[in-house]
């Protein structure tokens, strides 16, 4: 524990959303949804005026639906959200070279590492810096907490929230932890909290009142020790830069139970592929591949093959998921699937048979398209570049896309269009051969809503425009990189998309 609030946690506001508000002005001030917009989605984010209604991270997309029927729901766009997580993580960078991200929106910083500050004023200080610097380059909000140790600091900025910041002096833990709930402790659940309730202990100073040995009786010996010295407010944990993983994976939920064993077997080819860039952009290889299946009725299996030595080549991955799927019986329907390499190395072995296999299939004539490249109907697209599945009171449910629209010509909705004559804008619908836009960008006012034939040479998708206008001279977005580790777990959190916009009438 230090003597000085030299720990520094930030986490974005309602960081998903609040971007999306930010690069759509119509949707300001409006309540805004972000996640799997599927029959199973789950929220990812919902904007503080989704709140008010009772709408949370972790809550059934149709839920939300029927609390804030007039949101606007989006699944997630990585390729925003990365890049003005790239300007937030460089701005902690100036304060300490010890920052330890958690997600694409929080990380610690150790302030005393990097010489930014050694008490209470200069950490203060430190503190209000990071968040004008913030607003200022990315046009959004962070809370941000202080404190002696990494818990505390948590806690401090989850208690700032929205847009603020509080600094806990050391030597205060106990009298600012003891009325909060158990549940404020890392590791105290749903499951835990209940049975600590039912023990009589509902706050903090309730734990440091009944002693290291009751708690343990309760809990366990490791569990019970360790929420004993979080309830004195104890926390020795040091800030690292980087925490290895241990694995990489990625998994969908699918709307509709897949049965069809040709069609789970596409599914599973197409998460290996995605696994393997994963794989690849963290610059690893991994020695493990693991099947995860959920059939119909909820039970779950685990499959894994171990492999001769490290690999990051897809076909290897691709050929164990298909071999461990054959092992799986299927027939009642499955409802999710998930692929995954563990045991990860920094170097890569040849695999000389897959190799082999690779240059024999590369020198077949007229080799037929490989099935697993043709997305099956209604499945999602560029899942890092979301879509809106409703605009708030303006996109309801509508058709899908017209089958005789060719693929380069579609526009999924909430992606950013540019127009040779009307400029910027975003997809708000598509269907029936028809995309509406709204013509708007970061910074200006809400915009004019128009409506083009999906063939329309004078549209094309864009890429996300900068959420800050740029200093002349100087990028707003940092050079583009590889995800870091932490950053998959947000994606593989935030669920998938399964939904179209609305197709207008051409005005």
């Amino acid at each position: 524990m230090r003597s000085a609030p030299t720990i520094l946690h930030l986490d974005m506001d309602a960081f998903f959303a609040a971007a999306e508000q930010a690069a759509k002005p119509s949707l300001r001030g409006k309540p805004v949804v972000v996640g799997g917009l599927g029959p199973r989605g789950v929220v990812s984010t919902a904007s503080y005026e989704a709140r008010r209604f009772g709408v949370h991270s972790a809550m059934p997309m149709g839920q939300a639906r029927r609390l804030a029927p007039n949101a606007a729901y989006l699944v997630p766009r990585f390729s925003l959200y990365r890049a003005v997580s790239e300007q937030v993580m460089e701005l902690l960078g100036r304060l300490s070279p010890l920052v330890e991200p958690l997600s694409l929106d929080e990380a610690f910083v150790d302030l005393e590492a990097g010489g930014t500050a050694d008490d209470t004023a200069s950490a203060l200080a430190a503190g209000e810096r990071l968040r004008r610097d913030i607003r200022a380059v990315t046009g959004l909000s962070g809370s941000v907490g202080l404190a002696g140790s990494k818990m505390l600091a948590k806690i401090g900025s989850e208690q700032a929230k929205p847009d603020g910041l509080l600094l806990i002096e050391p030597g205060t833990e106990r009298a600012l932890l003891g009325p909060m709930s158990v549940r404020t402790l890392p590791g105290v659940g749903p499951a835990t909290g209940d049975h600590l309730r039912r023990a009589g202990m509902t706050t903090v100073a309730d734990l440091a009142e009944a002693g290291e040995d009751e708690l343990v009786r309760l809990l366990g010996k490791a569990h019970g020790a360790s929420l004993y010295r979080m309830a004195l407010g104890r926390d020795d944990r040091a800030v690292v830069s980087e925490r290895d993983a241990k694995s990489v994976s990625v998994e969908d939920t699918f709307d509709v139970d897949l049965h069809d064993r040709v069609r789970v077997r596409t599914e599973v080819d197409r998460l290996a592929e995605r696994c393997v860039e994963r794989l690849r952009a963290a610059g690893r290889s991994g020695r493990t591949v693991v099947l995860k299946v959920r059939r119909y009725d909820f039970s779950t299996l685990t499959r894994s093959e171990t492999l001769r030595g490290p690999t990051d080549d897809p076909g290897v991955v691709r050929e164990a998921a298909g071999r461990l799927l054959e092992s799986v019986d299927t027939t009642g329907g499955v409802r999710l699937l998930g692929v995954g390499v563990t045991g990860l190395a920094d170097f890569t072995q040849e695999d000389l048979f897959a190799q082999a296999a690779a240059d024999e299939s590369a020198a077949a004539p007229h080799a037929p398209a490989d099935e697993r490249e043709r997305e099956p109907a209604g499945a999602e697209r560029a899942a890092g570049d979301g879509a809106v599945a409703s605009g708030a009171a303006e996109s309801g449910g509508g058709p899908a896309e017209a089958p005789d629209v060719p693929a380069e010509r579609r526009f999924p909705a909430g992606h950013d269009v540019r127009h040779r004559e009307f400029g910027a804008g975003w997809v708000q619908g598509s269907g029936l051969r028809r995309v509406t836009v709204r013509f708007e960008e970061p910074g200006s006012a809400p915009g004019r809503v128009r409506t083009f034939w999906a063939d329309d040479p004078d549209l094309e998708l864009s890429e996300p425009l900068p959420l800050v206008p740029a200093v002349a001279g100087q990028s707003s977005w940092p050079a583009s990189r590889p995800k870091s580790r932490s950053e998959s777990r947000s994606e593989r959190d935030a669920g998938r998309s399964g939904g179209s916009g609305s197709g207008r009438a051409r005005p």
